[in-house]
């Protein structure tokens, strides 16, 4: 047994103090054909020299996005990370409570969320935030399930413009509540207006629409907001916070609950987790938000300090009573969007956003576009000729990853690519991207 560190004489003394002759006594409740009756076929163990070339040898098999030209979205993206977020987020003091949940975290951790939410509602032009749940996907869904607490209603409305991922976490945590959910088509890129006004009525407790959408096109939000408002339901918006540098605030146009992936905020694509779950809403909502909420007062010297002020969870109040069982929140990523934030102030968010809508042009005018639609710094790619996979291949071969093949979500799209460009891809990057689609121009509107 190489690879457990208890000697002989160990797994005897523990066999004789539980009263067992031998290892397979433990097992003796397995029936026999059950049993391999021989030795695992594990290697046997290498000493550190080997295993850390063999690890190495593993790791360099895998390509991250700095490496290759990535024009990979739907939800992470490659943004530029100053070095400073990495250096402060790496900090002990930081580092080791990334993911504080009691009411005795750091004042230094606590000071650090309030930030976070303070910056996240300049953002969105909300009026509260928390202090971050998962990731995008359990935001949304947590909003919905907020929406309909406050309301009392079991009727949602979403689209398929909706990142599909998100909409495959909703389906979960609602099969069994007996909800009517109502997934509207998005044939052109976006959900249609007079489709959701005749699909929202008095018994919907939300819309659940995102901007700039899966797709990369804008949706209507002012008139979906005033169709949800008229008919006594709330308006969750799901928003990429990127483009809130040039977009409208989702609080100017009446949004109720705001939710999105943090992950543009100053973390890495890291192949695919942890991210970050961005929530905000009107002060009216507070006690029905998910998650924590830190708050800032003074202690009896009247020094400022900050406290968790609010924890609707299921640890700290009667279950009947929780607004959700999220029990934590991603503390290290919020940092490091905090850190991000305050980098960049609202100049630098604005320009980051205009660098992407700019080079998102350049690059669809190069492309053969699937929606003729207003978009932000993503759009669908219609590949003629070829099938996408092998497309992807080529582009692979040189070093290019090329977007996220749709077949596997939209089978009406299976000849489809959807394309992300941020604020670090060149000219030269989206002439060799073009030149392995061989795409006519488009029309795409920005």
């Amino acid at each position: 047994m190489p690879y457990f560190p208890n000697t002989e004489s160990d797994r005897r003394a523990m066999l004789e103090a539980i009263g067992a002759a031998s290892t397979d006594d433990l097992f003796s409740m397995v029936p026999a054909e059950l049993r391999t009756g021989r030795p695992l076929c594990v290697k046997p163990g290498l000493g550190e020299l080997e295993l850390t070339a063999h690890m190495a040898d593993l790791a360099g098999k895998n390509t991250h996005a700095g490496q290759a030209v990535c024009f990979i979205g739907g939800g992470c993206y490659d943004h530029f990370i100053p070095a400073v977020v990495d250096a402060v987020s790496s900090r002990g003091e930081f580092y080791t409570a990334y993911t504080p949940y009691q009411a005795e975290a750091s004042q230094g951790s606590l000071q650090a969320l309030f930030e976070y939410q303070t910056l996240v509602c300049q953002l969105t032009g909300m009026d509260v935030s928390n202090a971050s749940l998962y990731d995008g996907g359990s935001a949304a869904v947590e909003a919905v399930l907020m929406a309909m607490h406050a309301t009392g209603r079991n009727r949602i409305v979403t689209a398929r413009s909706v990142h599909p991922e998100y909409r495959a976490i909703l389906d979960t945590y609602l099969a069994n509540l007996g909800v009517e959910l109502v997934v509207l088509d998005a044939p052109e890129g976006t959900v249609s207006v007079a489709e959701l006004a005749a699909a929202v009525n008095d018994q919907t407790a939300c819309a659940l629409i995102q901007h700039p959408n899966f797709f990369g096109c804008l949706e209507e939000v002012d008139r979906a907001t005033e169709i949800a408002h008229r008919a006594g339901a709330l308006m969750i918006v799901s928003v990429d916070p990127i483009s809130l540098g040039v977009l409208r605030r989702p609080g100017e146009y009446g949004a109720d609950i705001v939710v999105g992936e943090g992950q543009s905020l100053g973390n890495p694509m890291a192949f695919g987790g942890p991210y970050l779950g961005l929530m905000a809403c009107r002060e009216k909502f507070l006690r029905r938000m998910p998650g924590r909420l830190v708050g800032q007062t003074t202690d009896r010297r009247g020094n400022r300090c900050w406290v968790l002020t609010l924890q609707t969870r299921e640890q700290h109040i009667r279950r009947e009573k929780a607004t959700s069982n999220i029990c934590t929140n991603q503390g290290l990523c919020a940092l490091r969007a905090t850190l991000y934030l305050s980098l960049m102030g609202p100049l630098g968010m604005k320009q980051v956003a205009e660098l992407c809508l700019q080079k998102a042009r350049y690059a669809a005018e190069k492309l053969p576009l699937a929606f003729d639609r207003p978009a932000f710094k993503e759009f669908v790619v219609r590949v003629n000729g070829r099938p996408v996979e092998q497309l992807v291949e080529q582009a692979r071969a040189e070093n290019i990853f090329a977007g996220i093949p749709l077949g596997r979500w939209y089978p009406e799209l299976s000849d489809c690519l959807l394309v992300a460009v941020t604020e670090k891809r060149t000219r030269e990057e989206i002439d060799r991207l073009a030149a392995v689609c061989k795409g006519a121009p488009s029309t795409l509107r920005f």
